[in-house]
């Protein structure tokens, strides 16, 4: 595989090597199941960018990559410095998203980030907005509450956002990231449309009581009000639908149906993997020595892993590596044909691309690293190792990418291609 081997970990909450360890298993009633802690994080929810140029940022992703506005939210729209906010350029929170889920990825102006005083929430180095990670039921999320606070962990914030309608806590990690837990978040359907602001009215900024009334409860009420439900953003698609991808007409050759592994340098890895494995039930899926660095590949389904760890000391082997903590982040494509096509696609566009070494990258086997605007690694890939039941993952020989220019046009099968987390939904 790798220099330095795989260390493989076992079972729900097995905790990591020099790890110091949690409570006592089965301590809280999950659903009616006995768990170390009394949520569990099912997948990565959404995660955002703080940048200098929203608008080359915004082509990147949306023009290029195919993502799609669900909201655009003016945050100087009602503030009492709005014409200072406003000659700072863009003051849009821009909402993406890459499927129904009402947005998998978000952009901020820097400027107006630091101008708004959120910036003394994170690190200089730190342009991650959040990390946001699905848990299953809104008691998991309340619950969370207090076991954060019963281990000492700050919490940023609480309560329920509108755009997005998702009900969270807000538990900050070692280094300054803010992470994110959440329960439920607005699909958009067929459609294309997200809820209108009228329909904006129950957002929280404090612990919500529980119970609370469902989805559904709220939009009945809100439309018998005779709220127009087709009257939210829609985002326009500016290019021809004329790529036939695998049996569809797409306006782009391929299509993005998963984003993640989100990959982060640490200052103290012990620290970090402490909090993810330990305190958020994170699974180390492997461990990886290149060049003397330790890295940490961590999962919360059976994707090989969500995010990944690094030695902050590894950026100088890494030439391209900007100041961010983000190394880089995974955008899955539905097939290995289309993940050949976005290349190309990318390659005509004048994006650079750069060589990610195989042995960072375990559990993805064809991948190819872009460079976006700000400077983050964008790492296309279409297929990731799955992980069993017995909770080992794959020994795999050590090996070398080929140049882009040398990829085969067909690739053999391996034992979980195409498996994991499918996408529900039609491609365009």
């Amino acid at each position: 595989m790798t220099s330095g081997g795989n260390a493989s970990m076992q079972g729900e909450g097995s905790g990591w090597a020099g790890g110091a360890g949690h409570e006592a298993p089965g301590r809280y009633d999950v659903g009616g199941v006995l768990l170390d802690r009394p949520f569990r994080i099912r997948r990565l929810g959404h995660f955002g960018f703080n940048v200098d140029d929203v608008a080359a940022c915004l082509e990147f992703y949306c023009e290029w990559l195919g993502l799609r506005i669900s909201d655009p939210q003016d945050l100087a729209a009602k503030h009492p410095k709005r014409d200072e906010l406003k000659a700072l350029g863009d003051t849009n929170l821009y909402f993406l998203r890459h499927g129904t889920d009402h947005h998998s990825f978000v952009l901020f102006n820097r400027r107006v980030f630091n101008a708004l005083g959120r910036a003394d929430l994170l690190p200089a180095k730190v342009d991650l907005n959040q990390l946001t990670w699905q848990v299953g039921s809104l008691a998991e999320v309340s619950n969370a509450i207090d076991y954060f606070a019963d281990h000492g962990i700050a919490i940023n914030r609480v309560g329920r956002d509108m755009p997005g309608s998702n009900w969270h806590v807000y538990p900050m990690d070692p280094e300054g990231h803010r992470n994110e837990l959440y329960y439920g978040i607005e699909q958009i359907g067929w459609a294309g449309t997200a809820k209108p602001r009228a329909m904006h009215e129950r957002g929280f900024r404090q612990r919500p009581g529980l119970p609370q009334v469902g989805e559904l409860t709220e939009v009945e009420r809100l439309l018998a009000q005779g709220i127009d439900p087709s009257s939210g953003y829609r985002h326009p698609e500016t290019l021809p639908a004329i790529h036939d991808v695998d049996g569809v007409l797409l306006s782009r050759p391929f299509k993005v149906v998963r984003h993640g592994p989100l990959r982060l340098f640490c200052d103290d890895i012990d620290a970090m993997a402490a909090f993810y494995v330990d305190r958020l039930g994170f699974i180390v899926s492997e461990t990886v020595e290149w060049r003397g660095h330790r890295c940490l590949f961590l999962r919360c389904n059976t994707e090989h892993h969500s995010l990944a760890l690094y030695p902050a000391a590894l950026r100088e082997a890494l030439p391209w590596a900007g100041p961010s903590t983000v190394l880089s982040f995974g955008i899955q494509v539905a097939t290995y044909r289309q993940l050949r096509a976005a290349v190309a696609w990318l390659q005509v566009r004048g994006c650079r691309f750069v060589d990610l070494p195989p042995a960072l990258s375990p559990g993805i086997d064809w991948y190819a690293t872009a460079i976006d605007p700000a400077g983050h690694g964008v790492q296309l890939y279409f297929s990731m190792e799955q992980v069993g039941r017995d909770g080992l993952a794959a020994a795999r020989p050590s090996r070398e990418l080929p140049p882009l220019a040398q990829w085969p046009a067909a690739i053999p099968a391996t034992p979980d291609v195409y498996m994991g987390e499918a996408f529900p939904g039609p491609w365009g």
